[in-house]
């Protein structure tokens, strides 16, 4: 049997976190985390329960009963959704516009449904023209699309008017809000969303590990009435039924930890107001765009469905974006990202989200990838685009 391993102390590099998630943490939640731990049916953890699912109806805007954190990340809390509302034999609508529309068929698929599609280039939103046309020649059961395109820097407008048909062909709508919820409006209720999920590392700064989930009654009518069970024991929503509502009884032991900061994360949210932080992301994440752009560089979303959280910036020619990324990490502790999918190579994702939407770390990013792209040959004038940013701070 070998010796014990000798390992040094955790002395992770400190980052600032500018990429598609996770973002950077506020302390507070950081400190949250530290407090003791207590067991997960004590009376105290059940307070928080609570809690936290009071702070989720707020932030997501809704009354939904079935608001929970899901125990995983996000695509733990999108195979909730997905493989709960979907039953073997119902037919799913999903988009092929990024990357996670296709998440959304192989979950879909594992859950037993039929995939159909509706179709836009990646970089591109959905068009209602398309999601109708879509509707009447498959019929679907369910519809899933995703409100901001971690893969695309797109922000799906017309939301209210893609749940009413689906409303009209008695679906079911889920939504994708994991770079969305708490940065990005988003009104669930009001919007006609039946189910939306999301992850807590992205505008919520909180790291991942108790992820937002959301069903309305209609959805979780459908849910607690399937023919057979979930195929996830673990994600299967009739019997978080009983952890997470009125009964409390015992399903698993819960991230104790993660919940602490969950609900410190989602205090900050309250504590700035929803609106006013939605507004934060709108002008930090502005100023970041009319900085990258005053630079000379692109954005890959036009504006009317630019996502402030997620900025996607073209790759200049004769750029290596992986040689950008690696030297902003290795020279100024800096993270951004790379593309995914049809985009690989094509565009940078910034982040913009919850505790790294501040000036600071704008202006930060603005002046290192001015130098990064330098270093690769690339003409960018970083002075025009720091002015560009003051100027637009300043509105």
């Amino acid at each position: 049997m070998s010796d014990a391993p000798v390992v040094d102390e955790l002395t992770p590099p400190e980052r600032t976190l500018m990429g598609p998630g996770p973002s950077d943490v506020n302390p507070r939640v950081l400190r949250a985390m530290s407090t003791p731990l207590v067991g997960h049916l004590d009376p105290s953890f059940i307070e928080i329960m609570n809690e936290v699912q009071e702070l989720l109806r707020y932030t997501f805007r809704t009354d939904n009963q079935w608001t929970i954190p899901i125990s995983g990340t996000g695509s733990a809390s999108m195979e909730a959704a997905i493989g709960n509302l979907v039953e073997p034999g119902d037919t799913m609508l999903v988009p092929t516009n990024g990357y996670f529309g296709g998440r959304m068929e192989s979950m879909a698929e594992r859950a037993g449904g039929e995939v159909v599609h509706v179709d836009a280039p990646w970089g591109e939103p959905l068009d209602p023209a398309d999601v109708r046309a879509a509707f009447d020649e498959h019929q679907p059961d369910v519809f899933g699309f995703v409100h901001a395109e971690t893969s695309t820097g797109v922000r799906q407008p017309d939301v209210p008017e893609l749940t009413r048909i689906a409303r009209e062909h008695d679906a079911y709508v889920i939504a994708d809000a994991v770079t969305s919820l708490g940065g990005v409006e988003l009104r669930v209720d009001e919007w006609g969303i039946d189910v939306a999920y999301s992850g807590p590392q992205k505008c919520l700064s909180c790291p991942p590990g108790a992820s937002p989930l959301t069903l309305n009654d209609r959805a979780m009518e459908k849910v607690l009435n399937r023919e057979e069970p979930a195929r996830s024991w673990y994600l299967d929503l009739s019997l978080l039924e009983g952890y997470w509502g009125d009964d409390r009884s015992y399903h698993h032991t819960a991230p104790i930890t993660n919940v602490y900061a969950l609900r410190e994360a989602l205090r900050l949210v309250a504590e700035e107001g929803i609106e006013e932080r939605w507004d934060r992301h709108l002008h930090v994440a502005g100023a970041l765009k009319a900085g990258v752009e005053a630079m000379g560089l692109e954005m890959n979303a036009p504006d009317e469905y630019w996502l402030p959280s997620l900025n996607a910036v073209r790759v200049p020619d004769g750029v290596d974006d992986g040689e950008v990324i690696g030297y902003l990490l290795e020279e100024y502790d800096l993270e951004i990202a790379g593309g995914l999918g049809d985009l690989a190579g094509e565009i940078f994702r910034i982040g913009c989200m919850g505790h790294s939407a501040r000036p600071k770390n704008v202006n930060y990013l603005l002046s290192t990838l001015g130098d990064a792209l330098d270093a690769q040959g690339a003409t960018v004038d970083v002075d025009a685009g720091i002015a560009a940013m003051g100027e637009r701070l300043a509105d």
